[in-house]
């Protein structure tokens, strides 16, 4: 049996269904964005308003738990340094998006979406990723 020298915890489940909204949201955002750009069709820019506002609304509880818990824990920053940044992208997005469709999915946008799609991907990563290390002297 391998043991680990150092397994940080989990992140909570319910923290982790909050996650999921923003991981999901945030690049269906982008796809819609895209397609935008490649079809005209406004319908296009509503569809990734929404996703935005979505990512948002979910993922300020899991922004402001994973804050919470590396302090607590006393973990480390980089998991809700990322998770802010697709947030702050997503908001700064929304206001762009808010414009009228021609003007709001345009470079900006689309970058923008790009951002919070990055990060949020990273920050999802992070969370459900692999924590656990093997002990010295285990054998693999």
């Amino acid at each position: 049996m391998v043991s680990s020298a150092a397994a940080p915890s989990r992140i909570h489940p319910v923290h982790g269904l909050l996650l999921a909204f923003p991981v999901a949201l945030f690049p269906a955002a982008l796809a819609a964005d895209a397609t935008y750009l490649g079809s005209a069709e406004m319908q296009w820019s509503n569809m990734a308003s929404w996703a935005i506002t979505g990512a948002l609304l979910v993922g300020a509880p899991a922004l402001a738990w994973s804050v919470f818990e590396a302090i607590r824990r006393r973990t480390s920053w980089l998991y809700p340094l990322l998770l802010g940044i697709a947030w702050v992208a997503g908001f700064i997005n929304a206001f762009h998006h808010s414009r009228d469709a021609w003007a709001s999915v345009e470079v900006g946008g689309l970058l923008l979406s790009l951002i919070s799609t990055v990060a949020v991907l990273a920050a999802g990563w992070f969370a459900f990723g692999a924590r656990t290390t093997v002990a010295a002297g285990a054998v693999r």
